[in-house]
């Protein structure tokens, strides 16, 4: 199932993708798509639903976050080998874990707004994932995408300025801020996504090619990642994480980098999880 969100932000109501490329409203079924709709079988109720009966959404309404009302997320950084490489750091030995504000959270579609100070506004393509079950103390990897809901696309939108020359080491300064974690246009269940680790993966600037790969390439793939992070932290329904990106990112380029600047235009995708746009705007108070 391809689950989605959709109306103006704060008001998006729950809908699904049907194979006709039509959106339905589910709100007759379930309340939203969320943490709250998955831990209380949600997913089931939606399975078991007659789609034909439901409420064709007319037009082309905006996406919001494809998960509602996100608790915690989580995100894995240099996760694959060759983006390490052209970041100038070392290949982790075990996933670095950093935390990415719910505040930043958008719609696919959204635009993304240069925060004020920023001089290094950046890109990342990447696989997120929605955990699905509580998760503490997963006993084997074998069995970490046992609590696995789903799978999403993400922008890991970054201002390196703040991350790397004005952290002390705290990346989420330069991770969390407004508009910066657009999610989405699906949530997609993990029925549909046979393998999540070998998925091709794509992001352009304005029509330009930035970054290819595909997340066979990931030091850490998606089973150890969920399977690592509860043996640090309890994880609820509905939680996501975002596992890494591939090369390509605007400060690995030589030999000067490729930041963004207002007018630009991000576009980008996952095999099976969809596409988004973003254009980059100046900041507004």
């Amino acid at each position: 199932m391809k689950l989605l969100r959709y109306g103006a932000p704060g008001k998006e109501k729950p809908g699904i993708l049907g194979a006709d490329g039509k959106i339905r409203d589910l709100s007759k079924v379930v309340k939203d798509i969320d943490g709250e709709m998955i831990a209380s079988g949600g997913l089931a109720k939606i399975k078991k639903a007659n789609l034909k009966r439901l409420k064709a959404v007319s037009g082309k309404p905006r996406l919001g976050p494809c998960v509602g009302h996100v608790s915690n997320l989580i995100a894995i950084g240099l996760n694959y080998r060759d983006h390490a490489e052209e970041a100038g750091m070392p290949i982790p030995k075990e996933p670095v874990i950093f935390y990415k504000h719910t505040g930043c959270i958008v719609g696919p579609n959204d635009n993304t707004m240069i925060p004020k100070e920023s001089t290094k506004l950046d890109h990342e393509v990447e696989l997120g994932i929605v955990i699905g079950k509580r998760a503490r103390n997963i006993p084997s990897k074998e069995k970490a995408l046992d609590y696995v809901a789903g799978y999403f696309l993400h922008n890991d939108v970054s201002e390196r300025l703040f991350q790397i020359e004005r952290s002390g080491s705290q990346w989420g300064k330069g991770k969390g801020c407004e508009t910066f974690g657009p999610i989405g246009p699906w949530f997609v269940t993990k029925d549909e996504i046979k393998d999540p680790q070998n998925l091709n993966m794509w992001l352009n600037v304005n029509g330009e090619k930035r970054q290819r790969g595909n997340t066979r390439t990931m030091i850490f793939d998606c089973a150890h990642i969920v399977w690592y992070c509860s043996q640090f932290m309890l994880m609820n329904p509905g939680d996501i994480i975002v596992t890494g990106t591939p090369p390509g990112v605007g400060l690995g380029y030589k030999p000067e980098p490729k930041f963004l600047k207002a007018g630009d235009v991000v576009s980008l995708g996952i095999d099976g999880l969809g596409e988004q746009k973003q254009k980059v705007v100046p900041f507004k108070a």
